[in-house]
């Protein structure tokens, strides 16, 4: 499985190092937030991986909801727990950091699976600068440079039937609800399989320590964004 060098599993417990997290958000999800660096002061495994790690463990349904509750660091050791149609992934405490609501058929098709899983944390990833910059921009509001929060919330995803091979991921619409100091994004998706819709999607963010859009400020962080994926591409 191409998700096996991401994690540790033992006896039905998974902790993710370090390293695994951050290979994880830079080769998969393109995604280069200080958060996931190996030697980030406080690292926080990529939520998109514990939804991968997750769909791989649970296969794909019809119709799921994700909702993210706990930050997962390298020192946590995650395990999945079910009660019906609902999921619940929890740390050695017993702290939900992230549940499922399933509905309807399954697939365990893994090659469906990894497609679908490679397609939307690539699309997740590079949520930033691609379309949370000109969301901001639109809405003259953007995160704080020094301490930004960008939050997952959930995400949802159905389809109108499984019996599919492939599958991509186009984006549909993005918006960007701003309440004073904080604000909800909202990104929908479609996922295409040969040529047509065959299921929809929405991820919701929330962005904390909202101030008005500075055209410089924001370029200098895209700038140094850049730089850093610039230095891992030159490093591998």
């Amino acid at each position: 499985m191409f998700l096996d060098r991401f994690f540790n599993e033992e006896n039905g417990e998974f902790q993710i190092s370090r390293e695994q997290g951050s290979s994880f958000a830079k080769s998969m999800a393109n995604d280069f937030n200080p958060l996931h660096d190996v030697d980030a002061k406080k690292f926080v495994v990529p939520g998109d991986l514990l939804f991968a790690l997750t769909l791989s463990q649970i296969g794909l349904y019809k119709d799921m909801t994700f909702t993210f509750s706990g930050m997962v660091s390298d020192q946590s050791q995650i395990r999945l727990q079910q009660e019906s149609n609902l999921i619940s992934l929890v740390d050695q405490k017993d702290k939900t950091c992230m549940s499922v609501v399933m509905q309807g058929e399954k697939s365990d098709n893994a090659a469906l699976i990894e497609k679908l899983t490679k397609a939307y944390v690539k699309f997740s990833g590079e949520a930033f600068p691609h379309i949370l910059v000109p969301l901001m921009k639109k809405h003259n509001a953007m995160i704080n440079p020094a301490r930004p929060m960008v939050l997952y919330q959930s995400m949802h995803i159905s389809f109108h039937s499984l019996d599919i091979s492939d599958v991509s991921l186009r984006m549909s619409e993005a918006t960007f609800d701003v309440q004073g100091k904080r604000g909800n994004v909202s990104l929908n998706f479609e996922f295409i399989s040969d040529g047509k819709v065959v299921g929809l999607g929405d991820k919701q963010m929330l962005l904390g320590g909202l101030r008005d859009f500075d055209e410089d400020v924001i370029a200098g962080i895209v700038t140094e964004y850049n730089q850093r994926k610039e230095r891992y591409l030159v490093a591998v």
